[in-house]
C-alpha cells in the first residue's frame, strides 16, 4: 500500500507540477519546454493510471485487498471535527482516472497543432494541465470536502478557457455564463453537503457510507409544518448541483456558448471530463440516492428532458461544434437517465465510452476548422472527405459510434441504457424510456447531417479555402487514431465486467428493489450474442431510419430539407432560438436582477442614502443653523431678555419638580 501511496501522489501531482512550470516559467522554457513539461506529466499521469486500473484487477482476481483509503494530510481540526485531504481508489475511481488521463493526455499532443500559431500558447497548456489536476482530485477524493475543492477547480480552469481568447466579446459572456450557472447548482451542492455533515457529523465517505441507514425516516422541516425526508434533501440538493456542472435541463445554457473557447477544450472539458463530474457525483453518493425514489424519479425525469429535447436542438445548428456541443447534452442526458434508473454501472460505462468518441468527434471537427481555416459554418463546407481521409474515417467511427450502431463502443453502453430504463419501475420510468428511444432517431439524424454536410457532397467553400484543403498534422491525427481504437473496442472488452459481473464491487451500492441490471443479467449471453441481438431491436431501426433521412435530406435532395424547414417555419424558428431558455434568462432572471438593483440603487442609494441620510442630515444641519442664528443679534438687551426668559423657564420647571 505504501508504494501505491507514492504512485497515487504521483498520479495527482504530475499535472500540477506541468501546468506550474508552463504557467509560471513559460516564458523562460518557452513553447517547445510548455508542452514537453505538461505533456510528460500527464502520461506520467496516464501510465501510472492504467498500471492502478490493472493492479487493481490483478488484486481482484486474487481475492487479495485492493481498495485504498488513507489521509494524507489533515487540513483543518475544529470543535472535534476533522477534515482531511485523502484518497480513495476503487473501482469507480480507476475507471475516471484512466478515462480522464488518456484523454487529457491526446488532447494534450493534439493542442501542439491546434494552438501552434496562438500567442498564448503556454498560458493554454498550463491551464489544461491544472484541469487535469483539479479533475483528479475530484474523482480520486475520500471525502465530500476535498471533492468540492476539485469541483470548484474545474469550474475556475473552465471559466479560464472558456474565456481564453479575452478580446472576444461572445468568449467573455461565454465564460460568465458558464461561472453565473455553475455558482447556482454550487450553492445547492453546498446544502448537499452540510446536510450530510448535520446528520453524520464527517464528510469521510468511510464514515458516511456504513451509516447511510441513519438516514432512514429522518425528517427536516425546510418550511415550518411541511417535514421533508433528509435523504431526499441531500439527494435534491447533490443533484442540482450535478445538474449545473453536467449541463442537464434547465441548467444546461452554458454549455453551447462554451464552444467560444478553442476546440481542445471542447474535447476536454466539455465533453470527456469536467460534465461527467455530476455523472460520478451521483455513483459516489449512490448509497444516499438509494433512500430516496423521490431524488431518483426527479433524476431519471431531467435526463430525459435533457436526451430528447437537447438533441433537438442539433438538428438546427450550422455551426460545426455547436452540433457536437448539443449532442453532449444529450448524451449527458441518457447518463443522468441511467443514473435516476439505478443503473449507475450503464451510465458510467457510457460516460467511459463517450468519452472516447465524443473526444474523437471533438478532436475530428478541430481537425477540419484547421483545414479551412477556422471556418466553423458547415454550410460553407462539403466534400472534405476526398481532401482528409485519416479525419473522414476517424469521424466516421466517432459518428458510429454516437448513433449506437451494433459493435461499436457506443452501442452496448446506449443499448444498456435503453434496456434498463424499459424494465424500471421507478414513477418517470415510461417517460424516459419513451425519451431515449426517439433520442436514438434525433442522434442518428443531427449526427449524420454533420457527417454528410462536412465531408460529402458538393465542396461549397471558396476556391482558395478549397484549392489549400490537405490532411491535419501528424500531431493532429495521430490523437485520433488512438481515439478511434477504444471508440470501437472498449464495448466488447468492458460490457461484461461492467455491468453484469460486478466490476464495480462495493464502490456503488443498489438496492435490490432497483437492480435493473440484474434483471438485464439473465438475458445476457456475452458481448457477440448482445451485438447481434441489437440488429432486431427498435433502436437499431430507428437509427438506421435516422441515418437513411440524413442521407436523404442533407446530401441526396437538400431541397426537401429546405421545403421541410419553410413547412416547420415555426417549430424551426423555436428550436433556432434554443426553446427561447436563453431570452426567459436574460429577460426574468438577469434582467430581474439588474431592475432590482436599479430599483435599490435609485431608491435605496440615491433617495434614502444619499437624498435623505447624508444630504438630508447636512440640509437639516444647514436649516438649524440658518433659525439659530436669528438669535445672534449682538443687542445687549436682546440677550437679557433671553436670559430673563431662561430664568422663568427654569423656575417652573423646579416649580413642576418640587409639586
Amino acid at each position: 500500500m505504501g508504494e501505491m501511496k507514492n504512485i497515487y501522489l504521483a498520479i495527482v501531482l504530475a499535472p500540477l507540477f506541468g501546468a506550474v512550470m508552463a504557467g509560471l516559467f513559460g516564458r523562460q522554457i518557452g513553447r517547445a519546454g510548455a508542452h514537453v513539461v505538461t505533456i510528460a506529466g500527464v502520461a506520467v499521469s496516464t501510465v501510472l493510471s492504467l498500471y492502478a486500473l490493472r493492479t487493481l484487477m490483478q488484486a481482484k482476481a486474487a481475492g487479495l485487498e485492493y481498495v485504498f483509503n488513507e489521509t494524507l494530510y489533515t487540513w483543518l481540526v475544529t470543535d472535534g471535527f476533522s477534515f482531511h485531504v485523502g484518497f480513495l481508489v476503487d473501482e469507480l475511481t480507476v475507471v475516471m482516472m484512466s478515462v480522464v488521463t488518456f484523454v487529457s493526455l491526446m488532447v494534450h499532443i493534439y493542442t501542439i497543432g491546434y494552438m501552434k500559431d496562438d500567442p498564448g500558447y503556454q498560458r493554454f497548456f498550463s491551464y489544461i494541465s491544472l484541469f487535469t489536476f483539479a479533475m483528479l482530485t475530484l474523482v480520486m477524493a475520500n471525502n465530500l470536502l476535498q471533492l468540492f475543492f476539485g469541483w470548484e477547480g474545474v469550474g475556475v480552469v473552465s471559466y479560464l478557457l472558456i474565456g481564453f481568447w479575452f478580446k472576444r466579446e461572445t468568449a467573455i459572456y461565454a465564460n460568465l455564463k458558464a461561472f453565473l450557472v455553475n455558482r447556482v447548482g454550487d450553492a445547492a451542492m453546498v446544502i448537499g453537503i452540510a446536510g450530510v455533515f448535520f446528520v453524520f457529523g464527517s464528510l469521510d465517505y468511510a464514515q458516511i457510507f456504513p451509516r447511510v441507514g441513519e438516514l432512514n425516516g429522518l425528517a427536516i422541516e425546510v418550511f415550518e409544518g411541511q417535514p421533508w425526508s433528509m435523504a431526499t434533501l441531500i439527494s435534491i440538493s447533490l443533484f442540482i448541483g450535478a445538474m449545473a456542472k453536467s449541463a442537464q435541463f434547465p441548467l444546461h445554457v452554458w454549455l453551447p456558448d462554451s464552444m467560444e473557447g478553442p476546440t481542445p477544450i471542447s474535447a476536454l472539458i466539455h465533453a470527456a471530463t469536467m460534465v461527467t463530474a455530476g455523472i460520478f457525483l451521483l455513483a459516489r453518493m449512490s448509497p444516499v440516492f438509494e433512500l430516496s425514489e423521490t431524488a431518483l424519479s426527479m433524476v431519471l425525469i431531467i435526463g430525459a428532458i435533457t436526451a430528447f429535447f437537447m438533441g433537438l436542438l442539433g438538428l438546427v445548428q450550422n455551426d460545426i461544434k455547436r452540433v457536437v456541443a448539443y449532442s453532449t447534452l444529450s448524451q449527458l442526458g441518457y447518463m443522468t437517465v441511467a443514473l435516476g434508473a439505478s443503473a449507475y454501472s450503464a451510465a458510467i460505462f457510457h460516460l467511459m465510452t463517450h468519452a472516447f468518441f465524443k473526444a474523437l468527434l471533438f478532436l475530428g471537427a478541430g481537425s477540419v476548422i484547421i483545414a479551412m481555416h477556422h471556418e466553423q459554418d458547415m454550410r460553407k463546407m462539403g466534400g472534405i472527405g476526398r481532401y482528409m481521409p485519416i479525419t473522414y474515417l476517424t469521424a466516421l467511427v466517432g459518428s458510429l459510434a454516437l448513433v449506437g450502431f451494433p459493435g461499436f463502443a457506443g452501442f452496448f453502453s446506449k443499448d444498456a441504457i435503453i434496456e434498463a430504463v424499459k424494465v424500471s419501475h421507478l414513477p418517470g420510468a415510461g417517460l424516459a424510456y419513451w425519451a431515449v428511444l426517439s433520442g436514438v432517431l434525433v442522434t442518428a439524424l443531427y449526427s449524420f447531417r454533420m457527417f454528410f454536410m462536412v465531408f460529402h457532397g458538393k465542396p461549397r467553400m471558396d476556391e482558395q479555402t478549397r484549392s489549400h484543403l490537405h490532411e491535419t498534422p501528424l500531431v493532429v491525427t495521430v490523437p485520433l487514431l488512438l481515439l478511434a481504437i477504444p471508440s470501437v473496442v472498449i464495448g466488447w472488452i468492458a460490457i461484461e465486467p461492467m455491468l453484469f459481473s460486478g466490476f464495480f464491487g462495493q464502490s456503488i451500492h443498489v438496492d435490490h428493489h432497483h437492480d435493473v441490471l440484474a434483471h438485464l443479467a439473465d438475458h445476457f449471453h456475452g458481448a457477440q450474442a448482445f451485438a447481434l441481438h441489437g440488429f432486431t431491436q427498435p433502436p437499431f431501426w430507428l437509427m438506421l431510419t435516422g441515418i437513411v433521412a440524413a442521407w436523404v435530406l442533407f446530401l441526396k435532395k437538400p431541397e426537401w430539407a429546405a421545403a421541410l424547414k419553410s413547412r416547420l417555419s415555426p417549430v424551426h424558428q423555436l428550436l433556432d432560438n434554443k426553446y427561447y431558455l436563453d431570452d426567459f434568462n436574460a429577460l426574468v432572471f438577469a434582467g430581474g436582477l439588474r431592475g432590482m438593483g436599479r430599483t435599490l440603487w435609485q431608491l435605496g442609494d440615491r433617495v434614502l442614502i444619499d437624498g435623505l441620510l447624508v444630504n438630508g442630515s447636512a440640509r437639516l444641519v444647514g436649516w438649524s443653523a440658518r433659525v439659530v442664528r436669528h438669535l445672534q443679534t449682538g443687542y445687549l438687551y436682546h440677550y437679557a431678555f433671553v436670559m430673563i426668559i431662561g430664568l422663568v423657564g427654569l423656575a417652573w420647571m423646579a416649580r413642576s419638580a418640587a409639586l
